[in-house]
């Protein structure tokens, strides 16, 4: 939504030639989350990050980190997010045509306790106004909850996928389920990620047109000449019993669906930066499910994107498409006509020099008024078994549906 006191600048180079973004140091009180527009982008982990507002720009995604690079910065705190950064949720497809924004105004806070406040505009504009006071977060009340992915669907969907697999069409596909909640009142975005921040610690949470969420999956960051990544695939339930987590580790389809995104991830870093240094799959343990995680460092050149630039390389990873991807994406949407929307598509902000942070938007919702998609998948791999995949993917959606619906 475009504060109407900002003007929004069109996407030509020329215009952000005329754009300048001033941080300066400010006391923030309280919590950022309490500080969101609504309608603007939240991006939050731990406590630190920032929330922005209105409407410099909207730019093509492909194109934001040469346009951010176009604007003068005068930055006196030199903090993740701050000076001038572009920020948005991307949809699962279509990123290639996707926009992202470049915000009027973003008030933040870094680890260390430092706040800020950066205004983004046209040197003759007036300056955007301060975070506007926002109505109290409410409770939308009671909801009803509806499946749309039945069993009987499912369970043919990933058999259609196991016939593909055994023929050698495909090695993989992600195939997601759809839960719809109905709420007596309108949810409000700010309400949904409270709870979530309260339950997800660790998480990369975000808000931002009607996508909540609270990811645990880094596709990428940038910091300087620093590039991280940090894939899950291979799924249990949990807590469970610590027997679980070593069958997790050992199990031979478990490893399988993991290495698959490892190695695809990998090569694609590889081809765009240097010193690759592939980690050891660890155990992640979350709040209901534990996740096989590889750590990925690489190290940036002068022709390697920035975080944006990384992520639009990266997407869609077999964490979420399957390989090989066109014809994975065929079977998505054969077995998904409710499609995804920004569920499993980039998530993040990047900054004038390349540095930033894109996550994976899962463990989300998004939200429409009264209702709520919530969105979970599974990777479907050789020796996968319907009832279990199914399981999983309740467990994935636990964190979102109880957050939703336990007042």
């Amino acid at each position: 939504m475009t504060d109407p006191t900002t003007p929004m600048v069109t996407s030509t180079s020329t215009s952000h030639q005329n754009l300048v973004a001033r941080t300066v140091l400010v006391p923030l009180h309280g919590e950022l989350l309490d500080r969101a527009d609504p309608d603007g982008f939240t991006w939050l982990r731990d406590g630190s990050g920032f929330v922005a507002g209105g409407v410099t720009a909207e730019v093509p995604a492909c194109d934001a980190e040469a346009r951010l690079r176009d604007i003068e910065v005068h930055d006196d705190v030199h903090r993740p997010g701050s000076g001038a950064i572009a920020v948005g949720s991307l949809p699962f497809l279509g990123v290639a045509t996707a926009t992202v924004t470049i915000p009027a105004w973003v008030e933040g806070r870094a680890a260390d306790g430092t706040s800020w406040r950066t205004e983004i505009g046209r040197r003759d504009a007036p300056s955007a106004p301060p975070a506007r006071a926002t109505a109290p977060m409410t409770s939308p009340g009671t909801t009803r909850t509806r499946c749309l992915t039945s069993h009987e669907r499912w369970v043919h969907a990933v058999e259609s996928v196991l016939a593909a697999i055994g023929a050698g069409e495909v090695t993989k596909v992600v195939l997601a389920r759809t839960v719809q909640v109905e709420a007596a009142r309108a949810i409000d975005p700010r309400w949904l990620l409270g709870r979530l921040q309260a339950r997800e610690p660790g998480r990369y949470l975000f808000a931002h047109a009607g996508s909540v969420g609270a990811s645990p999956e880094l596709l990428v960051s940038r910091a300087g000449p620093e590039v991280l990544a940090r894939p899950l695939a291979g799924t249990v339930p949990w807590p469970a019993e610590e027997h679980a987590i070593e069958a997790l580790m050992q199990s031979g389809k478990q490893q399988r669906e993991h290495a698959i995104v490892v190695n695809a991830l990998a090569a694609t870093l590889g081809a765009l930066c240097s010193d690759l240094d592939v980690g050891l799959p660890v155990a992640l343990r979350l709040a209901d499910v534990a996740h096989i995680a590889t750590t990925v460092r690489a190290r940036a050149g002068m022709d390697t994107p920035g975080a944006l630039g990384l992520a639009l390389a990266l997407h869609p990873t077999p964490a979420v498409g399957g390989t090989p991807t066109p014809r994975a994406l065929e079977y998505i949407a054969r077995a998904e006509p409710h499609g995804r929307g920004r569920f499993a598509g980039p998530v993040g902000w990047v900054d004038a020099r390349g540095d930033g942070e894109i996550a994976v938007a899962l463990r989300s919702a998004e939200i429409d008024g009264t209702t709520a998609l919530v969105r979970a998948g599974a990777g479907i791999v050789s020796g996968s078994d319907p009832r279990a995949e199914w399981d999983e993917i309740d467990a994935k959606l636990t964190p979102v549906l109880r957050a939703l619906t336990r007042r």
